[in-house]
């Protein structure tokens, strides 16, 4: 019998606008387009399509609001922010519907956005307050201290998973340093942004600081990366438009913050706890649909246990619940969009022609429409295959055997990618001596996905330019200014005296 599909939230919007200056606004030209949830793939709402003309509007909104905005203290924009995250936090379960509605993002596992979104504002309010500006002594003739500034209108363009904790993670940081700024979300997930003129309007946040463009990103988001008055773009997505993002910029000199693509690999050594590896491979490939980009979608064996451990692998994969987003016991639900979809069922397609497909590779049988795929497990797979190489961003994992450690570390780093990377071994000396030798910008040690927003977040590589979090991310949405003064008597040499 088929279960159900998920229920549409009350209250949905069949219109969703722009927000510029604090105010709903239409596109200039009155251009909209549809936006489909991805259990039923029918339209729900229609969404404004920005195009320059309204991103032009929205910066002249930001930057108006750009001096009396930078000018606070940080204690006052602190303060503004703490009032940010109460309201997030207020709106959790309103949140968990629209973003498991709009993604098929499993309930459950929505739950947790509204409050990692909520975080993301307390913590940066905590930074702003805490950071304090370097000073250097030159002997008794002179001090150096260095001043931050915000840099100016920032752009964001943030991706469809998770998009509201997402959309926070840059939000936070560029208001705490005093940036005004236009935000682009993902025009196949905008319902949750949906939510953010009215918390912000609650948290009294001034008139034109925050300003939302939707759109199609070849059109709003070109128009946002080409707009002469926005010096600094962060974005998130795929290394593609990332490299495009870059050539478009190089004119304008902009600074760029870019986390893109991953193909993250997890090494497990034949000594490593084998249940707890299982338990994060399969959590960190599965969970959130496979569409994070961190996932560990190669899975590397040490020869001597990898039969057990990909039979195990296989097992748990057709035994995870996949279901409509709304059922709180569903696992895995439903990709984001058709042509998503049809992405990776191609890459399916491809794996069983390169590789030995183990688990999934299908439709589950009591889920006859929707995007769904049951978690799909590849086993000896060729370190040249697609499926090895590519970053498919869904339900699918690749496993290939290795012997020893500089085989493991060769096959680890045999990709274009380096995001993350996760070692599971009882030897701690070697997974240190691992963890230096991957090219990745994150390692995790017997552990899985866990982040303190204190660290350092991005990779190298195709995987990404710069870094986010904590320090770091004030540090990009800030210029640093040194300023040098004498002390004692100025001694200059005297040209021409």
């Amino acid at each position: 019998m088929p279960l159900p599909s998920s229920p549409r939230p009350a209250g949905l919007p069949d219109r969703i606008r722009h927000w510029i200056g604090s105010a709903p606004a239409d596109s200039a030209g009155g251009a909209v387009f549809d936006v489909a949830d991805p259990v039923s793939n029918a339209p729900y709402a229609v969404v404004a399509a920005g195009g320059p003309a309204d991103v032009d509007r929205a910066v002249a909104a930001a930057k108006a609001a750009f001096p009396a905005w930078s000018g606070l203290g940080n204690r006052e924009r602190a303060t503004v922010l703490t009032r940010v995250a109460d309201a997030v936090e207020a709106r959790e379960d309103r949140l968990a519907e629209l973003e498991s509605f709009d993604s098929g993002l499993p309930i459950a596992q929505a739950r947790g956005q509204a409050r990692r979104a909520a975080e993301n504002f307390r913590y940066f309010a905590d930074v702003i307050v805490a950071l304090g500006e370097e000073s250097y002594r030159v002997g008794d003739q002179q001090i150096n201290y260095v001043v931050r500034t915000p840099a100016g209108v920032a752009g964001l363009i943030t991706p469809w998973n998770t998009p509201f904790m997402l959309e926070s993670w840059k939000l936070a940081p560029a208001l705490a340093a005093g940036c005004t700024l236009v935000l682009k979300p993902a025009e196949w997930t905008p319902l949750s942004a949906g939510l953010w003129p009215e918390i912000f309007t609650e948290a009294g946040v001034p008139a034109g600081v925050v300003n939302i463009v939707h759109g199609i990103g070849e059109v709003a988001g070109q128009a946002l990366v080409d707009h002469p008055d926005v010096p600094l773009l962060s974005f998130t997505g795929s290394t593609d438009t990332g490299r495009h993002i870059m050539r478009c910029s190089a004119d304008g000199l902009k600074a760029l913050s870019m986390e893109l693509g991953g193909k993250s690999p997890v090494v497990v050594f034949a000594d490593a706890d084998l249940d707890a590896a299982l338990d994060s491979v399969v959590f960190g490939v599965f969970s959130l649909n496979g569409e994070r980009c961190t996932a560990g979608s190669r899975v590397l064996v040490e020869r001597p246990v990898y039969d057990e451990f990909t039979r195990r692998l296989a097992e748990r994969a057709d035994r995870v619940r996949v279901g409509p987003p709304a059922d709180p016991s569903t696992e895995v639900g439903a990709l984001v969009h058709p042509e998503h979809y049809a992405r990776v069922m191609d890459y399916v397609d491809i794996g069983r022609r390169e590789a030995k497909l183990v688990a999934g590779g299908e439709r589950p049988g009591h889920l006859p429409e929707g995007n769904y795929l049951r978690p799909t497990v590849f086993a000896d797979v060729p370190r040249d295959a697609r499926i090895f190489q590519e970053e498919i961003f869904g339900p699918v994992v690749a496993a290939a055997p290795f012997d020893g450690e500089a085989e493991a570390v060769e096959l680890a780093n045999a990709t274009r990618y380096g995001l993350a990377a996760y070692v599971w071994t009882s030897d701690l000396r070697r997974g240190h001596r691992i963890a230096a030798a991957v090219a990745s910008g994150m390692v995790w040690i017997n552990s899985h996905n866990v982040r303190d927003l204190r660290t350092p977040f991005g990779g190298v590589k195709d995987s990404g330019l710069g870094r986010e979090g904590g320090a770091h991310s004030i540090d990009f949405f800030s210029e640093s200014k040194i300023v040098h003064v004498m002390l004692g008597e100025a001694r200059t040499p005297r040209f021409g005296a």
